[in-house]
């Protein structure tokens, strides 16, 4: 039952459904979840930690980046169906289409630069 339950927790913010749609594209750093948001990156950090102890996300680090991905097929079962459920139910909705463009956008940015400029921020 926990395992239902930290998922359930997790799919129960719009942020949190946003970046799982947009991590389906492959791999973002923090600075590209945050920048596509235009959150703090606290906060967008905080959303990353409830994913990721839900099991919804992986995170790896390289140098001082931190990178989240969707898990592959060996995510547990219920994972798995959860996250197909987000993607069949709201894959194509409005805010995963304009987030899916300017994803694009984002990610031709250089991530020291989108990093360099939320510090300014």
């Amino acid at each position: 039952m926990h395992e239902f339950l930290s998922i359930t927790r997790a799919l129960a913010d719009p942020t949190r459904v946003r970046a799982l749609l947009a991590l389906r594209e492959g791999e973002l750093c923090v600075c590209q979840i945050t920048e596509l948001f235009g959150l703090a990156p606290s906060t967008i950090s905080k959303h990353l930690a409830i994913l990721h102890q839900a099991g919804l996300v992986t995170q790896r680090r390289e140098g001082r980046w931190i990178y989240y991905a969707l898990p592959g097929r060996h995510a547990p079962a219920a994972v798995r169906k959860a996250l197909d459920w987000v993607v069949m139910t709201l894959g194509r909705s409005p805010e995963a289409v304009a987030d899916r463009k300017r994803l694009a956008a984002i990610r031709r940015c250089d991530p020291s630069d989108l990093c360099r400029k939320q510090l300014r921020a």
